[in-house]
């Protein structure tokens, strides 16, 4: 491969700044999650207005990816990162001085934009910088940062939360996108595909058609106009993709089994994770009574087991088959579920965070590694915004159908008499002072949660293990018999 047969020297520089730019979206998110009660208290949010807080990043996010990573290839990953990272950090001011909760959602969708941008030049700029033979190693350190945000947004996040109003855990993103566009200008040598060419029609109808899919998921309404919407432009898109000639996503790339068996999988083990961080910090908080900080301390330890493990799978990467870590991880991670959805109280959550841990390690780096091993470099950029479009949908999935399941779960666990805005939330429910049926009807809510997520987890893995292809066997030099 022409652009790696000379080992940039600073290809471990460039991947720091990386590490960087994906940290400030790790710990926005986390840290996000620790917020919802300040945020359902301070700012006077609503269990809806929470969801679109949350939701608005998702949905923008999730829409722009695919065209994000499109143009990054064609006009230059450098560029878009630097874009990004100051988009992010304007849009994360932006939230700090919000009074309302429409400001903050408007705030967080304009996130969403600056992450979109963001996002798909990190993965890609590490394929073009590293060549195969250092390739799975860095990304096991891209994957490990993001286990890094993992324990520094809640611990930073939760101090500020202890000590300060529920808008200093947006500058914390503020810092670290300067400090990584400072880097990236200094360090990083611009990457692109001459030959790209901009595909306008492909980028409205991706636009379009994913964000009308995602905003049917996370409405979790019968929307006969948004589902209408989202199946003629995502049909339009795949008709126009497979006769152009310069199509913005290659379809080619699904009919290799490794692509579409990981891109399946993610999926599904998004669909499976995505809510958990949402619902045990509000069962630490809510249920178990700790502040902001003493939560986020308490999930370390899944991001610990997480980190370390993701370093121990990239090593057996290269005598395990990704075919054979991913399952395995993804039944481990299944097995902390099921720790999760049969106990209550801390001791027993600790022990389900670190299988759950184990599990994201083992299966992660592979999953990552044997989607983007199947990529074209110059498909580098849209290659990485797929992959990460996935997760994105996958997650809007789970807090959208989900969340509507344990809302349900939570609402027909309360006392049947209790008033209506203690049976919508647990929220609710505290400010009307109804402490104790809330928090034995949230935790009955949790328990179902991590058996749905525990079957998404299982059915990810045998996914795995169909589609995935095994490794070719090892030719030997025995001679023939005659």
């Amino acid at each position: 491969m022409e652009s790696n047969t000379v080992r940039d020297p600073r290809r471990w520089w460039i991947l720091v700044v990386l590490c960087l730019s994906l940290l400030v979206l790790v710990v926005d998110n986390t840290v996000l999650n620790l917020a919802i009660p300040k945020l359902i208290k301070d700012l006077g949010a609503s269990p809806g207005d929470i969801q679109w807080i949350i939701d608005a990043y998702v949905l923008a996010f999730a829409g722009l990816l695919l065209t994000a990573g499109s143009l990054s290839d064609r006009f230059g990953r450098r560029r878009f990162l630097i874009v990004g990272l100051a988009f992010f950090g304007g849009a994360s001011l932006l939230a700090v001085l919000s009074t309302e909760p429409w400001q903050l959602i408007g705030a967080r969708a304009l996130m969403g934009v600056g992450g979109s941008v963001l996002m798909p030049s990190t993965l890609s700029i590490l394929m073009t910088v590293f060549d195969e033979g250092e390739r799975r190693k860095a990304m096991a350190a891209w994957s490990a940062v993001a286990m890094v945000g993992v324990i520094a947004g809640p611990t930073l996040g939760g101090f500020l939360l202890d000590h300060y109003w529920w808008g200093s855990v947006f500058l914390l993103n503020i810092p670290i996108a300067a400090v990584a566009i400072i880097a990236a200008v200094t360090l990083m040598p611009e990457t692109r595909s001459a030959g790209r060419k901009i595909d306008p029609v492909g980028v409205l109808l991706s636009i379009v058609g994913l964000t009308a899919a995602v905003y049917v998921i996370i409405e979790r309404e019968w929307n006969p106009i948004g589902i209408a919407i989202a199946v003629v432009f995502l049909g339009a898109f795949v008709i126009w993709e497979r006769r152009s000639d310069h199509p913005m996503l290659p379809l080619e790339l699904f009919r290799n089994r490794n692509f579409s068996g990981a891109s399946f999988s993610i999926l599904l083990m998004s669909f499976g994770a995505g809510a958990v961080m949402l619902m045990l910090t509000q069962y630490l908080q809510f249920v178990l009574g700790y502040g902001p900080m003493r939560a986020g301390l308490a999930l370390l330890p899944y991001a610990v087991a997480a980190a370390v493990f993701n370093g121990l799978g990239a090593a057996l990467g290269q005598k395990v088959s990704n075919r054979t870590l991913i399952a395995a991880g993804l039944v481990v991670m299944a097995g902390g579920f099921v720790v999760l959805a049969t106990t209550s109280g801390y001791l027993p959550l600790l022990t389900g965070l670190l299988v759950m841990g184990v599990g994201g390690g083992l299966a992660g780096p592979a999953a990552y590694a044997s989607l983007m091993g199947a990529i074209p470099m110059e498909h580098a950029g849209v290659g990485s915004a797929l992959n990460d479009t996935v997760q994105q949908v996958g997650m809007a999935m789970s807090i959208a159908i989900l969340g509507s399941v344990l809302a349900g779960v939570f609402t027909s666990a309360m006392p049947a008499d209790a008033p209506e805005a203690a049976r919508e939330s647990i929220g609710g429910a505290f400010k009307l002072g109804i402490v104790a049926p809330a928090r034995a009807a949230f935790t009955d809510a949790m328990h179902f949660g991590c058996w749905v997520g525990a079957g998404f987890c299982v059915a990810a893995a045998l996914l795995a293990l169909a589609v995935l292809r095994p490794p070719a066997p090892v030719e030997t030099t025995e001679p023939a018999r005659v």
